[in-house]
Parts: C-alpha cells; structure tokens; sequence
C-alpha cells in the first residue's frame, strides 16, 4: 500500500493548474477560428437552401390550377362546446 506523499500532491496540483492554464491559452487562440468556421459553413448552408428554394420554387405546380371550397362548413357553423350547466350554490347557517 502506497501513501500519498506531500510532494506527489504539490505536484498534482502543478499539473492540474499549469493544464487548466494552457486549456484556457489554446481555447482563446483556436476557439475563434472554429466558430469562424462553424458561422461560414452554416453560411454556405444557408446559400446553397436559397438557391435551390429559388430553382425550385413552391407554386410552381400543374399548369390546371383549381381552387375548391368546402362548403360543408360554411352551411354549419362551429359549436361552442358545453361542458357543463352553471350551479348557483347557496349558504346554510
């Protein structure tokens, strides 16, 4: 069985700082490259939904175009539903 030695901890904790210390160093140098990457390819994405959406746009359909209604609904309007009557409740002394 091995005990911790007073060294072995400094030495723990030395490492422990000096990585979290370069972690942040090298997140502030590459971390905006990468969002800069990330924003231009999304941007990319973006043109490439807008041309397309512009070749083919949505109305262009049959040359028949024909607008139908239904009437069904027109002739009965929407009923309110009933849930319930109203009680009105009195008080006993």
């Amino acid at each position: 069985m091995q005990a911790a030695s007073f060294t072995g901890i400094l030495k723990a904790i030395f490492y422990m700082i000096a990585f979290y210390y370069i972690f942040r160093f090298l997140a502030k140098l590459f971390l905006p490259l990468l969002v800069k990457k990330v924003v231009e390819k999304a941007g990319q994405k973006f043109q490439q939904q807008q041309q397309h959406s512009q070749e083919n746009p949505w109305n262009k359909t049959t040359a028949k175009d024909e607008v139908i209604y239904n009437t069904a609904n027109t002739k009965n309007p929407r009923e309110t539903k009933k849930v319930g009557e109203y009680v009105d409740y009195e008080e006993i002394d």
